[in-house]
């Protein structure tokens, strides 16, 4: 096993890679509150997942315009029920310090909570503003991913979500993780500080990253009923995160039970048995069986979209095309005016002229 030496606190070094650098939690400083890597990285993976699931809303028969407001619901709930199920399983850290418990820049997200209040917001939000449950599910699962796979680097410029020792090439190490491990060895029974350990949010990112490349590539070619890719979702994650939880050695814990390995099993078995059943009810129904998005009442919703977008494309176009007239209008005045009063200032010839002629006159009169 790899030995390493004392490093400085943000010091991160890949023995096995060659790597050794600095990542500072914070980047950078505003009106004297620190915004820290942790929270942009979750806004940028949040932002991607946005962007994707809405360009994707129509090819799954989604109008977006109903949709959105179940999208920015369910971004909110996912955030509380992250923070709210995390510090549930930590209350007895958490009790009594409200402050503490609202401090999210830090970290203390939890991805099972996030899942659960997302989905509760999101669902009664669609439905509420009938939007399609199981496709919306389907463009939910991709966004999941896309947001997870990148929200996980939060954890590495926070030093966190690693592992028990390793020697394999992607173990690592920071003065962070050392004084972490130092100071809770009695908890860690087997695990040193001066060894590398599994960086699990990197095998996180790299599962759900791709999961989404596999389940975007079947959601074009081999979606064969809604909420197929929400169930192959549930299957994917709930399978390597439990695998990766195994290896953490900050797991929030029941008893003695690891609390995100047990909602793990739970979600992949839901997921596949669900899958199957699902299956095999469309395949008795022997190709009669209609994706939503090939409906009459998705081309409806679709029509009916398309021509409140053209309605305001050509609002758009009207102000425009008004404000450009008004501005013409407003020039021509201009142009106008200017030209009148350049007809009736007298010339610098005309003056001189005139200034002549009365020199002569004048002379005229003495003579």
């Amino acid at each position: 096993m790899t030995q390493l030496g004392s490093l400085e606190t943000y010091q991160i070094v890949f023995p096995k890679l060659g790597l050794d650098f600095t990542v500072d939690s914070v980047a950078f400083t505003l009106f004297g509150m620190e915004v820290k890597w942790y929270g942009i990285l979750i806004t940028v993976g949040l932002l991607l997942a946005m962007w994707y699931g809405f360009s994707r809303m129509r090819s799954f028969g989604i109008d977006p315009d109903r949709a959105i407001d179940g999208v920015i619901g369910g971004i909110i709930g996912g955030v509380v029920g992250a923070r709210a199920y995390y510090v549930a399983c930590r209350w007895d850290h958490y009790a009594g310090d409200w402050k503490a418990i609202l401090d999210i820049r830090s970290g203390g997200l939890a991805i099972y909570g996030g899942l659960i209040g997302a989905l509760l917001v999101g669902v009664i939000i669609c439905k509420l503003r009938k939007v399609r449950l199981l496709p919306i599910l389907d463009l939910a699962a991709l966004g999941f991913l896309i947001g997870q796979g990148i929200g996980r680097w939060g954890n590495f410029t926070n030093h966190e979500a690693f592992g028990c020792n390793t020697d394999g090439i992607f173990g690592m190490s920071s003065g962070k993780i050392q004084a972490w491990i130092t100071n809770h060895a009695a908890e860690l029974p087997g695990v040193v500080a001066d060894q590398p350990v599994h960086p699990c949010f990197l095998y996180e990112s790299f599962w759900c990253l791709l999961g989404f490349a596999l389940l975007h590539l079947i959601s074009k070619k081999w979606r064969k009923f809604d909420g197929q890719i929400f169930l192959l979702y549930m299957v994917w994650y709930g399978l390597g995160r439990f695998f990766i939880e195994g290896l953490r050695t900050d797991s929030l814990y029941v008893g003695t039970l690891r609390v995100s390995q047990v909602v793990a099993v739970l979600t992949a078995a839901a997921g596949l048995i669900l899958f199957f059943v699902m299956y095999s009810r469309v395949q008795r129904m022997h190709g009669d069986y209609v994706l939503y998005v090939n409906t009459v009442e998705s081309q409806k919703l679709l029509a009916e979209a398309d021509a409140r977008e053209e309605e305001y494309r050509k609002q758009r176009e009207e102000k425009k095309s008004a404000k450009h007239k008004a501005d013409e209008e407003i020039t021509h005045t201009l142009l106008a005016a200017a030209d009148a009063a350049e007809l009736t200032e007298p010339t610098e010839e005309t003056t001189d002229s005139g200034t002549d002629a009365e020199e002569t006159e004048n002379q005229t009169d003495k003579e």
